[in-house]
């Protein structure tokens, strides 16, 4: 079996002295599409935080690639996130910027690629999302599911080897919502990168994940695939998978 790309080994964090994390386990392996669910507040979010290197844990190790991120400093870390592109919640656009610009920003912050090399990068990354001809419209003139795509057109801007979804369908109607896991899965089969996603819609969870982890009271409390989660008879999942489906 292949090394992880992505591993937790007992990873602790607080917050103003409450317990979020209580000792994390967990390896993604390459091209794997890991979804974690849980509670309000059960520190999904900070477990991506974490992959980055925004948030250093107070016990444990986050390890990409085999790499210990830890003990980095912000300049080492600019190494590892170069190898990882993230979605978030609400897009994180910049509104004064048009769709090309947005996507050029990576580009031009951490690559030496000329203008044209830079035109033909947004182009190819907006067809892979299926959004041709919007390079220069405003973030204000799309919907919100176009902002998802262009999201993620940037998000993959610099080829990443990792991709991380923090609530990527919150907000969404349903056939948005439908729009961007099949966008997720085609990005996983097309670029073969290993994807972390958070979301509380159990409905894409399944349609999307290789492994769908909980999280509750700061531990993985299970993982399984999606087969072996729909039949799982462990309480925690059915309550979670009842309240998010009801």
């Amino acid at each position: 079996m292949s090394d992880p790309v992505i591993e937790f080994r007992q990873v602790r964090m607080t917050f103003n002295h409450i317990p979020v994390l209580t000792g994390i386990d967990l390896a993604i392996r390459p091209a794997e599409t890991v979804t974690i669910i849980g509670g309000s507040g059960s520190g999904k979010s900070v477990m991506l935080k974490l992959i980055v290197g925004l948030f250093k844990p107070e016990a444990g190790q986050v390890l990409i690639e085999g790499e210990d991120i830890t003990p980095l400093t912000e300049d080492q870390l600019l190494r590892v996130r170069k190898k990882i592109g993230m979605v978030f919640q609400n897009s994180a656009l910049f509104d004064s910027l048009s769709v090309a610009e947005n996507i050029a920003y990576p580009l031009r912050e951490h690559t030496v690629m000329s203008e044209q090399e830079i035109r033909e990068r947004v182009r190819e990354t907006l067809s892979l999302v299926g959004l041709e001809g919007v390079e220069e419209k405003d973030p204000a003139e799309l919907s919100g599911g176009m902002r998802k795509r262009v999201a993620l057109a940037r998000a993959i801007a610099l080829a990443p080897r990792i991709i991380l979804y923090d609530e990527p369908t919150t907000g969404l109607d349903p056939t948005n919502t439908e729009k961007i896991n099949e966008l997720i899965v085609d990005m996983d089969e097309k670029l073969g990168v290993t994807s972390v996603v958070v979301t509380h819609d159990m409905r894409s969870a399944f349609k999307i994940s290789d492994r769908i982890a909980l999280l509750h009271k700061g531990r993985i409390a299970a993982a399984g695939t999606p087969r072996e989660i729909e039949s799982s008879d462990l309480p925690l999942f059915r309550e979670f998978i009842a309240g998010s489906t009801a």
